[in-house]
């Protein structure tokens, strides 16, 4: 699924350009295309073919994984979920066999949105709060280090599915909790509510770390989904089981937490503890 730096670097590009492709902001829609119906999370098909006509692109921005394009009236929100892609071609070039929504400009170009997995959605609404309201704090702009000690010592749960958990912090996924873990030292089965202050406040600056280096890179390409980005070739352990940790060495561990494949190195993020073995020190 791509995560946080993948969807900003999207978003960046359909803003001032990259990815091979100009920017999107200041563009006129003509027509709209639904290929797969399921992928329309509101308003209805006809509703939707209609409100959208005319509208110009005024800015594309992020909030955690949700892609949020500004137009003229309203917003067109897109979530990638497992698979999903935007890609902007002119309209000479064939659509791909798995673009489910195709938002035609007058300029003559298009936007596709691709996804073979069919799980990502689109929605036209006229405000975001209904959408977005129970979203986290976006992991980057936390400025309040003790905040986030407290928040993560009220939840007493294990630290990656917290992590993940949008509700708690937005933008989070698989590969960049794992790495954020790491860089910390933390296992990824802790309770959080058995962290100290002092690794509540490393596992913050980890996970401002590697999502900004995860940005610098452009994300992560590991399979079809992800294009363009060279993080992969900095990962310290997701994917990496089997392999050498490259602080100290030791063979790298694949475990399942919360139905993902977790990755972490044994020496690096030894033990995991729970919050009653950290009432029991106390």
């Amino acid at each position: 699924m791509p995560e946080l730096p993948e969807v900003e670097t999207i978003c960046r590009s359909l803003r001032s350009g990259g990815r091979d492709a100009p920017a999107i902001v200041g563009w006129k829609i003509k027509r709209a295309e639904i290929l797969w119906q399921k992928t329309l999370s509101e308003p209805g098909l006809e509703e939707f073919l209609h409100r959208i006509e005319d509208q110009q692109v005024v800015d594309v921005r992020r909030r955690g994984k949700f892609i949020i394009i500004q137009l003229a009236d309203e917003f067109l929100i897109v979530h990638l979920r497992m698979s999903g892609d935007l890609r902007v071609d002119p309209d000479m070039m064939e659509l791909l066999p798995h673009d489910r929504v195709v938002v035609w400009f007058q300029n003559g170009y298009h936007l596709a949105f691709n996804d073979t997995r069919k799980f990502g959605r689109v929605w036209l609404r006229k405000d975001l709060a209904g959408l977005l309201h129970r979203l986290g704090p976006e992991p980057l702009e936390i400025v309040d280090a003790e905040d986030f000690y407290q928040r993560l010592i009220s939840r007493k749960r294990q630290l990656k599915p917290l992590l993940m958990d949008q509700t708690f912090i937005s933008g989070m996924g698989n590969i960049y909790t794992d790495e954020a873990l790491h860089i910390a030292g933390i296992h990824p089965l802790n309770n959080s509510a058995a962290l100290t202050r002092p690794q509540a406040l490393k596992l913050l600056a980890a996970i401002q770390q590697v999502l900004a280096k995860g940005i610098e890179r452009n994300g992560a390409s590991i399979d079809w989904i992800y294009r363009g980005g060279s993080f992969q070739n900095e990962f310290r352990v997701y994917g990496r089981s089997g392999q050498a940790c490259p602080i100290c060495g030791t063979v790298i561990e694949k475990i399942v937490v919360g139905q993902r494949g977790t990755h972490f190195c044994p020496v690096c993020q030894p033990g995991f503890r729970s919050f009653r073995t950290k009432e029991k020190e106390g």
